[in-house]
């Protein structure tokens, strides 16, 4: 799937579609028509910028309350809809914290698909000049460095400053060869509810997450949060279940989903509809809630983003105060993690938040891990988690 030139990774037109949340019945005829990248030196405000570009390609998500339209095989059938974690950060006004390791990434795409000939992905691209090879991954930090991090955070939570942060960290690799099988290899992984890929020139993003950021079905938005790590066994299960620690920070995550909901949503229909579910990612067990709200009338999809990007359970609460200290620990920038990734279209939202995501430039293949401070963290077991989830995203990346 890639071309080889200067500019390293790039893609053919129409083969960026394993976006996750295209249509299953639409994905093998979607061709790109238009495309929209936005980085914090172009100005204006990426949200509103998106909605309008959107607009003019001929998918209004101005009113998300309204009933979408029938589809037209013959148009547009939507989009797919990339908003980093800084982007998300600078929307809600917070710091956007250390600089954007990946080359080239934008922090915020759009690409909108209509319809073609029922050509598979990949069909008619160029074998790579040289087969997929990927190196070791450098650390941006040391496990103690880490760990300090976390120290740092319990500091911050026994002042009063928050009450939970997320601590996130990222390691790369150089890499040669075609990237885009090895992120498929990824969006694969079991439990990869939002497993796809997206791409652009010079760059392209791969996503395993199991979390829904924000969902629209049916006139309701829903946001499914995941707190809580433990290995997929039966001890692990019975110690999510009983951690008083884990319950604690996935609760609160919860509240704060609660209240982000309830910016945008009709008065009063707020509701927890699943509280601390466990359920399965690769080899780890995880507990995740479902929370749902009737969507207001008139709410644009810009106001949406605003409300629920950068996302509380990869940020913490307070989430500005969370968002200061992120911006304030971390060495190295979020990049293509712990944003939102995924499909738009009147009528039907579906955006992940991109946990368990790689990015590649054109020299490095990027991961992220981290996971959710309090006050009952410790240091030494938090490192650990981050290992935990990085594992599967790492091996999927391998060589071969």
């Amino acid at each position: 799937m890639r071309q080889d030139g200067p500019d390293g990774v790039d893609t053919l037109p129409g083969l960026t579609v394993g976006a996750p949340g295209a249509p299953a019945d639409c994905r093998r005829t979607l061709v790109e028509r238009a495309r929209w990248q936005w980085r914090p030196a172009d100005g204006g405000d990426p949200a509103a910028r998106a909605e309008e570009f959107l607009a003019a390609h001929g998918l209004p998500l101005h009113d998300l309350a309204r009933p979408a339209g029938r589809h037209d095989a013959a148009g547009v059938c939507g989009a797919a809809l990339y908003v980093s974690a800084a982007a998300g950060a600078a929307l809600v006004g917070a710091p956007a914290g250390a600089a954007n390791p990946v080359t080239g990434l934008p922090e915020v795409a759009v690409v909108v698909y209509g319809h073609g000939p029922g050509t598979p992905p990949g069909a008619g691209a160029a074998s790579p000049a040289t087969p997929w090879w990927r190196g070791t991954f450098a650390e941006s930090w040391t496990p103690r460095q880490h760990a300090d991090a976390v120290t740092a955070v319990r500091a911050a939570i026994g002042r009063g400053d928050v009450y939970q942060v997320n601590v996130v960290g990222h390691a790369a690799a150089r890499y040669t060869g075609d990237p885009l099988p090895a992120l498929s290899r990824l969006a694969a992984l079991p439990g990869a509810r939002y497993g796809g890929t997206l791409a652009g020139a010079g760059w392209a993003i791969g996503c395993a997450s199991p979390e829904t950021l924000v969902e629209l079905t049916d006139g309701r938005l829903i946001t499914r949060p995941i707190k809580g790590t433990r290995p997929a066994t039966a001890a692990g299960r019975a110690e999510l279940l009983d951690s008083a620690k884990e319950r604690a920070e996935h609760v609160m995550i919860v509240d704060l989903e609660r209240n982000d909901l309830a910016r945008v949503a009709r008065t009063g229909s707020v509701r927890v509809d699943e509280l601390f579910a466990v359920r399965r990612w690769c080899d780890l067990w995880q507990a995740e809630s479902t929370v749902s709200a009737a969507v207001a009338d008139g709410l644009g999809l810009a106001d949406l983003l605003r409300a629920v990007c950068p996302g509380g359970s990869v940020t913490g609460a307070p989430k500005l105060a969370a968002l200061d200290r992120i911006a304030a620990l971390e060495p190295v920038g979020r990049g293509a993690s712990m944003g939102a990734l995924g499909w738009v279209a009147p009528g039907r939202i579906d955006l992940g938040l991109t946990i368990r995501t790689a990015a590649v430039d054109a020299e490095r293949v990027h991961v992220w891990a981290g996971g959710g401070i309090t006050w009952g963290s410790d240091p030494d077991a938090e490192v650990a988690e981050a290992a935990a989830k990085a594992a599967p995203v790492r091996a999927a990346l391998a060589g071969g």
